[in-house]
């Protein structure tokens, strides 16, 4: 305030009038227009958004490569994998959906280059998922802590995660023993928690049809009943049967038969259910091929059966499931 004398008390800066001469390299000023800058600017992360990326986003796509952070596939991988840590997804959209994962297409690229297609198949959230089928196919597995045992038995949220997990990782497992033994199946590429990263089967964007979709000649539906006899033969080798083998989980690319959706693989030898199980996945996939007219249906799905008890080494004399 001032003093007596009409001079400002020291210390004290005067107050700015409206009509004051303006300076703006001042000290005063300086310190004015750098305090009004930082309350009406937007904090960083704001411009970043704006700009439609984050801090540590990738240049584009959706998300860097998890490549790095991923159990990998059996080698030698296939050429068209792009393992490089530069590599960005690219989310195309959903190619199915189901009760207890979504599958959407991927594409993993360096950018500026074409990268690959893959499918990536993500098992739903403990909140969002039914898995109905748990108890009977995972007779066999084993868990080492028993505190995940008690967790999965109990379905809390952990063991539900657990479930999930164990799940994507069965899938991965099988489908590399299945793939390195040559049986039709998915190269897998990784699998990082609950998401497997897949061959994608098609041609451009497009997937390859069910089965279920197709209506074959005579002479395509014997061949591709060959094929599924020898598909079924590779897994019995491996002691195992698909577990929920149907027309909806068989693909067919350009002709060539190829088996997906496998995480309930069962060892038909370690699980007590395994023989029905088998026997199951023959008739299933029998009826569709009776329903297109396979001859003598009957008789083929006994011999089939017979022959996978043979690959496991369980036959018997007159060990047909009818």
């Amino acid at each position: 305030m001032p003093s007596h004398d009409g001079s400002h008390t020291r210390g004290r800066r005067p107050r700015r009038r409206f009509d004051d001469e303006y300076d703006e390299y001042d000290d005063d000023v300086q310190h004015d227009l750098t305090r009004r800058r930082r309350r009406d600017d937007p904090p960083p992360v704001e411009l970043d958004e704006r700009a439609g990326a984050e801090i540590d986003g990738p240049p584009e796509g959706d998300r860097w490569s998890t490549w790095d952070g991923a159990d990998k596939g059996p080698e030698p991988r296939p050429g068209w994998v792009v393992t490089a840590t530069g590599a960005v997804d690219t989310e195309l959209g959903v190619l199915k959906t189901g009760k207890e994962a979504d599958v959407h297409l991927l594409r993993r690229a360096v950018p500026g280059t074409d990268g690959m297609l893959v499918a990536a198949k993500r098992y739903r959230s403990p909140e969002h998922r039914m898995f109905h089928r748990d108890a009977g196919y995972l007779q066999g597995r084993r868990v080492r802590r028993s505190r995940e045992t008690r967790a999965m038995a109990g379905r809390t949220g952990f063991g539900r995660d657990l479930l999930a997990g164990q799940w994507a990782r069965a899938e991965f497992a099988a489908l590399a023993t299945l793939w390195t033994a040559g049986v039709p199946v998915p190269y897998p590429v990784s699998v990082e928690d609950t998401e497997v990263l897949l061959e994608f089967v098609g041609s451009g964007t497009a997937a390859a049809p069910r089965l279920a979709q197709l209506r074959p000649d005579a002479d395509e539906l014997a061949d591709l009943w060959a094929q599924l006899g020898e598909a079924l033969r590779g897994l019995a080798r491996q002691g195992l049967t698909h577990g929920d083998l149907s027309a909806f989980n068989v693909l067919v690319d350009r002709g060539r038969l190829v088996l997906i959706d496998l995480p309930q693989v069962v060892d038909v030898v370690g699980n007590p259910f395994g023989p029905s199980y088998l026997g199951r996945d023959v008739d299933r996939i029998t009826e569709w091929f009776a329903a297109r007219g396979l001859p003598d249906a009957v008789a083929a799905r006994d011999a089939l059966f017979d022959d996978l008890l043979a690959e496991l080494g369980i036959a018997q004399p007159g060990s047909s499931h009818r």
